[in-house]
């Protein structure tokens, strides 16, 4: 079957003071580049969507062999980022949705959302602890819907009202939920 990774690398990072996307993690790699390794494991095919000033992430994500798009939409919002990808990305039997300031997410928990579209699923989310994360697996037949996506929501609308066909993929990876939105959030998170 024909999965491909929407990677949306094309936020603002107003939040984070810099660009996020290029900050290097504590191994060195910056945190969109080591999102991009994540999902290429677990996807053969990477659509990674940047803005119009993104020039360094751009060339940085095609070092590691995504195909790069630059949304010139983007500061519309993730809506505007996702039917970029969407668009560009073509037909397929199923599309992984994973976000650049999510360097954490592990390859298997990837694959088990890539796994339940593949038996099937119409979308597929990781869970962890009941919290819902990324990436958020997309049938095909969601393809026409995730090319009119608009604004700051993403998905949320489409998720929402397909909710009862969403399979839950439950994991043990706390990276699902941890995103990168400021400095303080690359601590390491503290156990409960």
């Amino acid at each position: 079957m024909k999965f491909v990774g929407l990677l949306l690398a094309a936020g603002s990072a107003t939040r984070f003071g810099s660009d996020k996307l290029q900050h290097a993690l504590p191994h060195g790699v910056a945190i969109a580049v080591q999102a991009a390794r994540h999902l290429k494991a677990g996807v053969s095919r990477v659509v990674a969507v940047v803005r119009p000033d993104g020039a360094r992430t751009a060339r940085a994500l095609a070092a590691e062999g995504c195909e790069v798009v630059v949304c010139d939409r983007a500061a519309e919002g993730m809506g505007a980022s996702l039917a970029c990808a969407a668009r560009a990305a073509g037909a397929a039997d199923g599309y992984l949705v994973a976000l650049g300031d999510m360097p954490f997410v592990r390859p298997s928990t990837i694959g088990a959302v890539r796994d339940a579209l593949a038996a099937g699923a119409a979308l597929a989310a990781p869970y962890f602890r009941a919290r819902r994360g990324h990436p958020v697996g997309f049938a095909g037949s969601f393809r026409a819907e995730l090319e009119t996506l608009s604004g700051d929501e993403g998905a949320k609308r489409l998720l929402d009202a397909h909710a009862a066909r969403l399979v839950k993929v439950p994991v043990g990876d706390p990276g699902v939920i941890r995103d990168i939105d400021r400095p303080s959030d690359l601590a390491p998170p503290v156990a409960v």
